[in-house]
């Protein structure tokens, strides 16, 4: 029954099912912990004042890059079955200490904001590790046809975390809020260790189960520097950043002449992430996987280039609060919904060593180092005299490079996957001795 329920929203096999509710179990626990802690962040953030928000996003950063080594080691000498409940544990015991501390009231600014700068980076790790398991769980094909619907999982537990949030946070304080997080996050190691051991899904062959890794503790930037495949995933990744980074830096203009009071901002944003959530659900529920599987991997990474290309336009020619709500919706939603899905699914066909270790440098270390990088960027354009329709001009060609980028990523992850599918009728064909 089940089964058929979810067959007339994604393309399902009958013993695909189990494997993908607990791939969408997972992911709606950890957004909705990660969700319920955000606003805690950002009143944290504030603590110490305004300014303080560039030093701790810098310092983000720095943290991504003293982690990537600790994080190498780790899985250097640790299988994937071992390491995944012990990443996410540790996650959840730093959640019950930053919960008793802000309980206690013990050295409150400096508290904050190391709990600003800590969320930023349990954000990007928990999430990085958890698609790593679905690349590895999950054959190219499948990636397709399911991650879509996995990523629901995701947006739907970004809209229950605020609302337990509001309900809860001045009724029982932010105790309970890191009690049910910690919680949470325990249901998504839960929800992993049983992909992790299922075998009747269809998958790809894994490694043994004991099996580690290997490598070195800068491993993952390695594997980076000798592949052209992941080199164009860190190059789509850091276009994607550096546009995302400039029209972040033009709504805050707009947002800021459109709007007097802090109110009114906030409402403007609580409703921006309202119907995205609800536009990019819809989509990755009922649309991700037939784009993906019928029009490819390709055309679902071309459609973040193109939005983008039409929202610095939009913004360029009407500078408008409404306007800004419609492109950021717009663009939101499809980045959610079709690019990251298809983004995810270029890591189903590379070595395990990658989908882990590189994986996870691709998804924090360039990740943050884009926005830091394009912060920059912004800024020195904007000091020569540069308006948001110049840096739209100048965007054009690199949104041309981008679509192109998405093309040969799409033609080499099918080459890829065809020559693992062929390599597996081979390993398993009887041989006559």
């Amino acid at each position: 029954m089940v089964h058929r329920l979810l067959a007339r929203a994604v393309v399902l096999r009958p013993q695909e099912t189990a494997a993908l509710l607990l791939g969408f179990t997972a992911f709606l626990s950890l957004l909705c912990a990660y969700y319920l802690l955000r606003p805690l962040r950002d009143a944290m953030g504030l603590v110490g004042g305004v300014g303080q928000l560039p030093w701790l996003f810098s310092a983000t950063f720095v943290s991504m890059l003293a982690l990537v080594p600790v994080f190498g080691a780790l899985t250097a000498r640790l299988p994937p079955r071992r390491f995944v409940p012990l990443v996410y544990r540790f996650f959840a015991l730093n959640i019950l200490g930053f919960g008793a501390l802000f309980a206690t009231g013990v050295q409150e600014v400096a508290v904050s904001r190391v709990f600003f700068v800590w969320l930023s980076v349990f954000n990007l790790f928990v999430i990085s590790v958890f698609w790593s398991v679905m690349a590895d769980g999950f054959s190219s094909e499948q990636g397709k046809r399911l991650f879509g619907f996995i990523a629901a999982g995701g947006t739907a537990g970004a809209l229950l975390g605020p609302a337990l949030a509001a309900v809860l946070a001045v009724r029982f304080g932010v105790a309970l809020l890191a009690l049910i997080a910690a919680l949470l996050l325990e249901v998504a190691v839960q929800c992993l260790r049983r992909l992790q051991h299922a075998e009747s899904h269809g998958g790809k062959d894994g490694p043994p189960a004991g099996e580690r890794l290997g490598g070195g503790i800068l491993a993952g930037v390695t594997l980076i520097a000798r592949d052209r495949y992941l080199l164009g995933i860190v190059v789509y990744l850091l276009l994607h950043s550096c546009a995302s980074t400039l029209l972040y830096f033009e709504q805050g203009r707009i947002v800021a002449a459109g709007f007097a009071d802090t109110a009114s901002r906030t409402r403007f944003f609580a409703l921006v992430d309202l119907c995205v959530s609800g536009l990019a659900l819809s989509l990755q529920l009922f649309g991700s996987a037939y784009v993906i599987r019928r029009a490819g991997v390709g055309v679902a990474l071309a459609v973040l280039p193109l939005a983008t290309l039409a929202a610095f336009g939009a913004l360029a020619a009407w500078p408008t609060v409404a306007v800004l709500g419609a492109v950021q919706v717009l663009r939101r939603s499809l980045d959610y919904a079709l690019a990251r899905p298809a983004r995810e699914t270029l890591f189903t066909v590379v070595a395990l060593g990658a989908k882990y270790k590189a994986k996870n440098v691709i998804d924090t270390v360039v990740y943050r180092g884009g926005d830091a990088v394009s912060g920059w960027l912004s800024a020195a354009l904007t000091a020569l005299g540069l308006g948001f329709a110049g840096m739209g001009a100048a965007f054009a060609p690199a949104a041309v490079l981008w679509v192109g980028l998405s093309a040969w990523l799409s033609r080499r992850q099918a080459r890829y996957a065809e020559e693992s599918t062929t390599q597996r009728k081979e390993d398993h064909e009887p041989r006559i001795e």
